[in-house]
């Protein structure tokens, strides 16, 4: 059975994939307070569950991943109310961000400004051939503010992520594909299929290394190499010695498939 809140559900998948609905399809998943509220608790619960070995984040919306921001709710509110807003927001994109576990976005149709920012947040973007990205935020008096200014330089470089965010432009998916903005586009109305099969592909594998060696990804970007090779040290050391280890030493010598103890 889902967990089910009102705009977010958690779908549980054999093997140790969880799954992360956007489920606010007649606003395209435009993120209001309330959803983004509703984002952040689901990704908490994630993040604190030993089972969940890789997340797929997925929509209900036919025609968007996510359109960003609710800018109705935005235009209701006040500046003290804006400023209250915020730590909400930022909960929502951080938490898909700090997720421990290899996450995955599936995209179709739009995924705009905050919604694109979601997608960025993850460590995987499959694409169908509907969707169409970009930040457009400086078109309507802002920036990126959900890591977007942040995300996208290290996807593609500072300068193509200035032109991309200066212009406010969006993106077609095989011209995303082409700059670097997704990494994989499938047929259209495949890509939630598809998103589930890598994330079947990924959760096959220790989930002790996978966290590791996730963490390792993470803290090491952008490093110089030396710091980088430490963090790579220190998260050898956390599996070097685990049971997972043990058991794929042991299955790999047995001819046999692993059976994960995950610690």
């Amino acid at each position: 059975m889902p967990e089910v809140s009102e705009f977010v559900a958690v779908r549980r998948h054999d093997g140790g994939i969880a799954e992360l609905v956007l489920d606010r399809p007649k606003a395209m998943n435009a993120v209001s307070t309330q959803m983004a509220r509703a984002i952040g608790s689901a990704c908490a619960s994630l993040a604190a569950d030993a089972s969940v070995r890789v997340v797929v984040v997925s929509s209900t919306a036919e025609r968007a991943f996510c359109v960003g921001a609710d800018l109705k709710e935005r235009n209701s509110l006040s500046d003290a109310e804006l400023v209250r807003q915020r730590p909400t927001t930022r909960g929502a994109y951080g938490g898909v961000l700090e997720l421990p576990m290899p996450t995955i976005a599936a995209v179709h149709g739009f995924a705009l400004g905050g919604g694109f920012e979601l997608a960025l947040a993850c460590d995987v973007i499959v694409a169908d051939e509907t969707a169409v990205v970009g930040l457009p935020e400086v078109s309507v008096g802002v920036i990126p503010g959900g890591g977007g200014t942040q995300l996208l330089p290290r996807r593609v470089g500072v300068a193509r992520a200035a032109e991309l965010i200066f212009t406010a432009r969006r993106v077609e998916a095989a011209e995303a594909l082409a700059l670097g903005l997704v990494d994989s586009v499938v047929a259209a109305g495949t890509d939630r299929e598809a998103a589930l099969a890598l994330a079947g592909r990924m959760a096959a594998n220790s989930p002790v290394g996978l966290r590791a060696a996730k963490r390792a990804l993470r803290l090491g970007h952008g490093m110089d190499l030396a710091a980088g090779l430490e963090i790579e040290d220190a998260a050898w050391r956390t599996v070097a010695f685990s049971a997972d280890r043990a058991e794929g030493v042991a299955a790999f010598n047995e001819k046999r498939r692993p059976e994960w103890p995950g610690m």
